[in-house]
């Protein structure tokens, strides 16, 4: 199952790479929600792994972006004791537009055009549909 958060990058950090064929590179995202007149911040950790970490190149800190991710578990036994690690692994992003700029949404694969470009408002938009 994949999830989605939407929010202002903060921070990126530097890829590290674990082991021979494992490496990962974290960001921070912060989300700000008004709930009952109080706004309330939160600040979320992601982390990027193997081919994915080049994601967060394309976005710069302030930017706000649109992360998909992941929720991965893992359980960890030493010495007797369990412990559990909850890591939130991205697999996109998007830098979203900021209303009135005019300026196309960039995404971790490709350019989105804004929606009304298709929506006919624009003189530019083209017709090609069959029907």
């Amino acid at each position: 199952m994949s999830y989605e958060l939407t929010g202002k990058l903060i921070a990126k950090y530097d890829t590290v790479q674990r082991t021979e064929t494992f490496k990962v590179r974290e960001f921070a995202v912060e989300k700000t929600d008004e709930i009952n007149g109080r706004t309330i911040t939160n600040y979320v950790k992601f982390q990027c792994i193997q081919d994915k970490t080049t994601i967060i190149d394309r976005v710069n800190i302030g930017d706000e972006i649109k992360v998909y991710f992941n929720i991965k578990g893992t359980k960890w036994e030493k010495d007797g004791k369990t412990n559990y690690f909850t890591n939130l692994d991205a697999w996109r992003i998007e830098q979203l537009l900021k209303p009135g700029t005019g300026v196309e949404a960039k995404t971790d694969n490709e350019f989105i055009e804004p929606l009304d470009t298709f929506s006919g408002a624009t003189p530019d938009a083209v017709d090609d549909l069959p029907f």
